[in-house]
């Protein structure tokens, strides 16, 4: 590594940072989180196809597999209110949703061409039952598309225990050893492992300066704790705190993000 000393710095260093600031303005093209839907469509299944989105959320990315592929969809969801709102929303009978989790997925086995979970798994206590109960429902030869965050080692430990509290993240599961160990574990083959890192984040920013947003609101919430805490209480101070922060880690690289394309075995 080579070191400045400081007259170094001062003389050096000015005539260089308007050059490297342009540089830096430039994108490195960054992928987006519509990647995922690309890697479906590189599976070449056949519309028809069935398909199981486990954390389905209030169901757009359900829906969207469905009219993009024409896929069977059913999104499963731990909370009612998501599958509340996502039945309201659905516009296709190709799309159902029920109660359910990772670990206990409300389907008969060996009847699913596609799993589909993203962001969800850090939230799962068991990984090794999540990936088990995956390979249980897919048909041999069955896929697995699977986006999830991890912690790095810059993220320190009392920042990660307050924001794995707040966001209801498990520890485990933000240790990407511990999600490639229930993998293989379950009995799936990784096809794919794409490290990410700060791409989402540069995306976003570069299309909607969502990134700077919540650096911004960051800022806000810790300067002036107690007028937010008052107005809408600490849960909410707290929830919306993590959440800033997990974008901000995301990009300066506390937090990594990977994609994991994954087979079921096919029967011999």
């Amino acid at each position: 590594m080579v070191t400045w000393s400081l007259d170094q710095a001062y003389d050096a260093y000015p005539q260089i940072e308007d050059e490297f600031a342009r540089a830096l303005d430039q994108s490195l093209d960054p992928r987006s989180p519509g990647m995922l839907f690309d890697l479906v469509a590189g599976l070449g299944l056949a519309p028809g196809a069935v398909a199981v989105d486990v954390g389905c959320g209030e169901g757009s990315q359900a829906m969207g597999l469905a009219e993009r592929f024409g896929f069977s969809v059913t999104g499963i969801d731990p909370v009612r209110r998501h599958i509340e709102v996502a039945r309201a929303a659905a516009t296709s009978a190709a799309v159902a949703f029920e109660l359910g989790t990772a670990e206990r997925i409300p389907v008969k086995d060996a009847t699913v061409d596609l799993v589909w979970c993203r962001d969800v798994l850090v939230h799962v206590t068991d990984l090794m039952r999540a990936y088990s109960e995956f390979r249980r429902v897919l048909r041999p030869g069955g896929r697995v598309v699977v986006y999830q965050m991890f912690g790095t080692a810059s993220l320190e430990p009392r920042e990660a225990g307050w924001l794995w509290s707040t966001m209801g993240v498990v520890a485990t599961s933000a240790d990407p050893a511990n999600t490639d160990a229930a993998i293989a574990a379950a009995g799936l083959r990784i096809d794919q492992c794409i490290a990410l890192g700060t791409e989402w984040g540069e995306w976003a920013q570069e299309r909607s300066g969502s990134g700077g947003r919540k650096l911004l609101h960051a800022a806000r919430l810790l300067r002036d704790r107690d007028t937010w805490v008052t107005r809408f209480g600490q849960p909410s101070y707290d929830m919306m705190l993590g959440d800033c922060l997990w974008h901000v880690y995301g990009m300066i690289g506390k937090l990594t993000r990977r994609a994991y394309l994954l087979s079921a075995p096919h029967m011999t």
